[in-house]
């Protein structure tokens, strides 16, 4: 219109600005302001510095950091959304400080193993309060279908070399790895592994098999059920990938560690130049199986939760950099298959949801052992981005950086009330306990999603297909 002046993009005022004093960034955490623009971060200034802008969020004391990134969460959607589904995931993500998950292929029906099934799951990602990047998965025979779920737009690929407990996801031998590697170290693609084999778990049967007229009461106990699943299984397991990563050339990660035998072998990988990186979970870093009493099948997941000492063995590996991120392994199912009655942790489903407590449950081990908000961040928003492919959009709060922040208190605690979460079932081993890391506030591009203790606005997560966003 004639006599209208317009600014050039770069010189409009930002629509957002945040203004703290613990501003999370990759030179460290400092007092800052943001500038948010369109749902991206404009530019990072300093804290005196103030833009004109429609909207202005003083975060004070509180930690203003990168929305977690969170590359390990069944959603189960579709065929099990019974378990959990987009919905209810991705509302106890926000309400958890988490931006972004990245969904495993397995639980779902179809699995994420073809074409076919990559549609199916997309077809069922529908009302997203964050963003959702999807896994591909490894199979037996399913080597062909791997080029084609690159190009749909699959972010890497899972495997189990231990049956997962879904007939639709089976497990893998060498021989399917050797023909599916190639492909994935030709595209630049990661493989994301389930670590155990099963020859050492089969070797261990007969703890179960073999009572001598034992009866409900073993099943029950937690030390018989952690003995099934011995350190050997896991340490065979990463002994075969570090091998197959050496000779084929392709990225490995290994998943939830639970045994700290396998980081001695993780390291010497690293020291060798290989491209192997790897991941635990809150829960291995929380609990410890001397702790676990008969009958606690919430404690159940696989590989298991070990003892007081292995657990502060995995504290070390992430401040040696052995282990690289912290991501959830978030695998809920319904009240029955728990088998919360009976005690059963033989036929109890293994999985722990803890994908809105994450944030917090990692905070209060990270604190008492002497680590910083910077390298929390480290583990949850900038380890798994690069992990993804999505660095450069997520996991930092920097310039071009999609604005997925949350604001948090560090120094302030609660009491977990599994009926304040957002998960589709509540079986929990954190309830009752008392976790430090109050979340806030969850921004998404910039605008709020959960703001003290409730949801706030419409959906607005998008599907992440390919690598960026």
């Amino acid at each position: 219109m004639e006599g209208t002046a317009y600014l050039p993009l770069c010189m409009l005022p930002p629509d957002l600005i945040l203004q703290g004093r613990r501003v999370v960034t990759p030179d460290g955490v400092r007092p800052a302001t943001v500038h948010v623009r369109r749902g991206r971060i404009e530019r990072v200034s300093s804290a005196e510095e103030i833009s004109a802008g429609p909207a202005v969020i003083d975060c004070g004391d509180s930690v203003l950091m990168p929305g977690i990134v969170d590359t390990h969460v069944h959603v189960n959607e579709p065929g099990r959304t019974e378990w959990e589904g987009f919905a209810t995931a991705t509302q106890a993500a926000a309400a958890g400080g988490v931006t972004t998950l990245v969904d495993m292929p397995l639980n779902s029906i179809p699995a994420t193993t073809t074409r076919e099934g990559l549609r199916a799951k997309v077809a069922a990602a529908g009302r997203l309060w964050i963003d959702v990047g999807l896994w591909g998965g490894v199979v037996p025979g399913n080597a062909g279908e791997l080029d084609d779920l690159l190009e749909g737009g699959v972010l890497g690929f899972k495997a189990f070399l231990v049956p997962s407990g879904v007939d639709e996801f089976p497990n893998v031998g060498e021989a399917d790895l050797r023909a599916a590697l190639p492909i994935l170290a030709r595209r630049g693609a990661v493989l994301l592994a389930h670590a155990e084999l099963p020859g050492p778990i089969a070797a261990a049967a007969d703890i179960w098999d073999n009572w001598d007229g034992a009866g409900p009461a073993e099943l029950r106990d937690y030390g018989r059920y952690l003995r099934s699943r011995p350190d050997a299984a896991e340490v065979e397991a990463v002994e075969l990938l570090v091998r197959l990563s050496r000779e084929l050339g392709c990225r490995v990660h290994v998943v939830h560690v639970s045994s700290a035998e396998v980081l001695p072998i993780l390291k010497r990988a690293r020291a060798e130049g290989l491209p192997i990186t790897a991941e635990t979970c809150p829960h291995y870093l929380t609990f410890a199986a001397e702790e676990i009493p008969d009958g606690g099948v919430t404690f159940k997941c696989a590989p298991p939760i070990r003892s007081r000492d292995n657990r502060e063995r995995l504290w070390e590996a992430l401040r040696d950099g052995v282990i690289d991120l912290v991501a959830t392994d978030h695998s809920p199912c319904s009240p029955e298959m728990k088998k919360v009655a009976s005690g059963d942790f033989r036929g109890a489903w293994g999985g722990i949801s803890s994908l809105q407590l994450a944030l917090s449950a990692v905070w209060t081990g990270a604190r008492e052992h002497g680590f910083t908000i910077a390298d929390l961040a480290r583990w949850m928003c900038a380890a798994p981005a690069r992990l993804a492919g999505l660095e450069g959009h997520k996991g930092a709060i920097a310039p071009g950086y999609d604005a997925d922040l949350v604001i948090w208190d560090p120094e302030e605690s609660f009491v977990v009330d599994p009926e304040q979460l957002h998960h589709r079932h509540k079986l929990i081993p954190y309830a009752g306990r008392t976790l430090y890391g109050v979340v806030r506030r969850t921004l998404l591009r910039g605008e709020t999603i959960y703001k003290n203790g409730d949801l706030v606005g419409i959906p607005g997560g998008r599907l992440l297909i390919g690598r960026g966003t």
